[in-house]
């Protein structure tokens, strides 16, 4: 038997394949990966949301107190932020610390509560040889600072 006739020429299509709409494997893929960037940002940004929310909290305990105590648990704060943020800074201490304290702030220490903030992890709990004016001024330093470097 002759099955010739019964072929037809073959016909390619007038237009080319076009590339959208992608097929749904892409729009899935698309998805998936501005899924995991979105988590992401919004990890990270919750990640230095809480950093800084926590250095609030843990200086708010602090606002009603005008003691050495204070002033040290400040230097303390400050530290912290700089192990997590500027490890270069750790070791510094003295005229460097506070130059570099002054260096990532917009407002810089007045000299007195740059002083108390060098001396007061070294004096003694009893030492009344500091302004309590000045660790007030410290206070609210470091609240600016914690702000501008978390």
């Amino acid at each position: 038997m002759d099955n010739l006739p019964e072929l037809r020429d073959i016909h390619l299509p007038s237009e080319g394949v076009s590339f959208f709409p992608p097929a749904k494997g892409w729009w899935i893929i698309l998805a998936v990966t501005l899924g995991i960037l979105l988590t992401y940002y919004l990890c990270k940004l919750i990640w230095r949301t809480s950093a800084k929310i926590y250095a609030y909290r843990l200086l708010k305990n602090l606002k009603d107190k005008t003691n050495l105590d204070s002033a040290i648990k400040m230097s303390e704060i400050l530290r912290r932020i700089c192990i997590r943020k500027y490890p270069q800074a750790v070791a510094l201490s003295g005229k460097e610390w506070i130059d570099f304290i002054n260096s990532k702030s917009k407002k810089k220490l007045p000299p007195q509560v740059a002083l108390l903030l060098e001396r007061a992890p070294y004096m003694k709990n009893d030492d009344n040889s500091f302004d309590q004016n000045d660790v007030i001024k410290l206070w609210h330093f470091c609240r600016l600072w914690i702000g501008e470097n978390l």
